[in-house]
């Protein structure tokens, strides 16, 4: 259930460590006027108030490039810039692509067209399915890895409170997804990836990581990775 309290299964010291970096985090991208970024091969236009690809988002992007086939439905949950949806595109896909945040889906827009997919590209402003129709063959998520309250629209991009999001996502999500789909979820090891396994494989999932790279990051390896959640065939 998407409504139980959610209870971290990382030791209080740990979740203080985690708030410290989520609010660096935070004070920095709030400080953002604009930047012009490349991402492989990429373009893109982040404007403030939208959260910019990072350093390891690529990891995701990658797995983008690979698994993305020609005339495949794909869903880019929390699109952001629009980079991922740009992408699949790019492979010949039909993307729609969602976000609560206004700014993040005129971005999306802008950028499907300045990267030449705007026929192939679709966004709306939507809590998850709630302004999507019909089913998916790929879903891309790069969810929060945080679960403190949002203070802003651009926090909700860095942290979904009580990870109540992600659940109802991957509740949600095995009725959305075609025979043989796959969900590709961005991860790290700075979030909860116990609660995320469990949720995934409470609705069903199995679960493989097709991507993984280490980063030193504030003193410690931070492990992000992607995982393909997939329906066993019934």
């Amino acid at each position: 259930m998407t409504d139980e309290p959610y209870e971290p299964t990382v030791s209080a010291e740990r979740a203080e460590e985690l708030l410290r970096w989520h609010e660096d985090v935070l004070d920095i991208l709030s400080a953002r006027d604009h930047e012009d970024v490349e991402y492989l091969g990429l373009r893109l236009h982040v404007p403030a108030g939208v959260f910019p690809p990072t350093p390891v988002s690529d990891v995701l992007g990658r797995v983008v490039i690979e698994r993305v086939r020609p005339g495949q439905r794909v869903l880019d949950v929390g699109c952001g810039a629009g980079a991922n949806a740009v992408l699949a595109a790019k492979n010949g896909a039909e993307v729609v692509g969602v976000d609560v945040n206004p700014a993040s889906v005129e971005a999306s827009r802008a950028n499907a067209e300045a990267n030449g997919v705007a026929d192939r590209t679709t966004f709306v402003v939507s809590d998850l399915f709630d302004g999507v129709d019909g089913t998916f063959d790929v879903m891309l998520i790069d969810p929060p890895f945080r679960w403190f309250p949002a203070r802003s629209m651009l926090a909700r991009a860095v942290t979904d409170e009580g990870f109540r999001t992600l659940r109802r996502f991957l509740a949600e999500a095995p009725g959305r997804l075609r025979p043989s789909g796959e969900v590709l979820v961005f991860y790290g090891s700075s979030g909860d990836v116990a609660h995320l396994d469990a949720r995934a494989a409470a609705a069903g999932f199995e679960s493989e990581t097709v991507a993984e790279r280490t980063v030193p990051v504030r003193g410690e390896d931070a492990l992000y990775f992607v995982r393909s959640l997939t329906l066993p065939i019934r």
